[in-house]
């Protein structure tokens, strides 16, 4: 076995039915009097509903959380926060409220409760990323992990099938970049492989039928390994690609992961060919790449970044993003070879090994 360093990321996972019932326990184990209940628009009325089980806790609720974590919302929420003297954040939703209540706690040291309503992940790591003039940052800090995240499996069962497919693929694109990361360990890639192999398992059973609390626990337990699997290692060229697609077209976030996904993996997939074998035993295919390809658009996903709002001229100007600050990748980033992976993504082919 090759030397490695494993560092676990502190915090509280409640993971169950009915588990929201703990709300209130666990805002009163953080000694929370006054929290700020976020939600996006749309989640606006069950966060509402949710947040009673806070009772008097609660100190107002803001729902304009946002695709991409636009750093003129979170300023906008900072003066609430001000103006309710709020002493934490109850961020109900997915990766957008998530990333909201983040970047507040990064800004003032709250400490943050995450009710996930979707498979994002994004809630199990110090990572934040923010979108300011059309480019995506992410920062790394300890104030960034939310201290308890209460999963409640009954949450989730309302969630449309095309948004539980995107949202899980999303995941799954944490895990399959943590298998072939710089700081790759055995701990991470037994969890990486654990997670790719629940959600793909979990997702046809929630297509034929959304009810399935099986397999929503199964796909919700899928998305916490795979979210430890994002905040205890870093990424590479997916996620590059995809904050720099997020930052410059306002994409939405989980179908552009899920249209990406099956192009970064071919791209590396001779670099990484151990990372390889791992994901296909996971999804049970022989082709990593074309596996997940097959995976999503067979679950009715969007594959081509065009039909997401990509304009076409974009994918040399992304490319070109892409290369001015790259991540580390396995494979080293060629610009023609990155500008054929985003035509194929644009396009929505099958992915192929450039």
């Amino acid at each position: 076995m090759d030397n490695f360093v494993y560092n676990a990321n502190p915090g509280r996972v409640i993971f169950g039915s009915g588990t929201i019932s703990r709300l209130a326990e666990e805002a009163d184990r953080l000694g929370a009097r006054r929290t700020l209940v976020l939600a996006t628009p749309e989640q606006a009325a069950q966060a509402d509903d949710i947040a009673r089980h806070l009772g008097s806790r609660v100190a107002g609720l803001y729902p304009k959380a946002t695709m991409h974590t636009p750093v003129e919302i979170t300023a906008e929420a900072m003066q609430v926060v001000e103006r309710l003297q709020a002493d934490a954040v109850v961020s109900i939703g997915g990766g957008s409220t998530t990333g909201l209540g983040k970047a507040i706690a990064f800004r003032t040291d709250l400490p943050q409760i995450v009710v996930p309503t979707t498979y994002a992940g994004s809630e199990a790591t110090p990572i934040l990323g923010e979108t300011e003039n059309g480019r995506k940052v992410t920062k790394s800090d300890p104030r960034i992990l939310p201290e308890v995240i209460i999963y409640d499996v009954d949450l989730t069962l309302t969630l449309p099938v095309s948004l539980s497919v995107t949202s899980g693929m999303n995941a799954v694109a944490h895990a399959v970049e943590a298998l072939y990361a710089r700081e790759a360990n055995p701990i991470i890639s037994m969890m990486a492989e654990a997670g790719i192999a629940a959600l793909a398992r979990a997702l046809p059973l929630i297509r034929n039928d959304p009810q399935d609390r099986s397999a929503r626990a199964d796909a919700l337990y899928g998305a916490w390994l795979c979210g430890v699997c994002l905040g205890s290692v870093g990424m590479a060229l997916h996620h590059k690609l995809c904050h720099t697609l997020g930052g410059m077209f306002n994409l939405p976030h989980a179908p552009m992961h899920t249209a990406v996904l099956p192009h970064a993996v071919a791209y590396n997939s001779a670099a990484t060919p151990d990372a390889m074998k791992r994901i296909s035993r996971a999804i049970g295919s022989e082709d990593a790449a074309g596996g997940l390809y097959d995976l999503a658009s067979g679950l009715g996903a969007t594959m081509s970044l065009q039909s997401l709002g990509m304009p076409e001229d974009g994918v040399e100007a992304a490319a070109e993003q892409a290369m001015a600050n790259p991540y580390w990748n396995p494979r080293p980033l060629e610009k023609d070879a990155l500008t054929s992976l985003l035509a194929g993504a644009y396009r929505g082919e099958a992915p192929a090994f450039r």
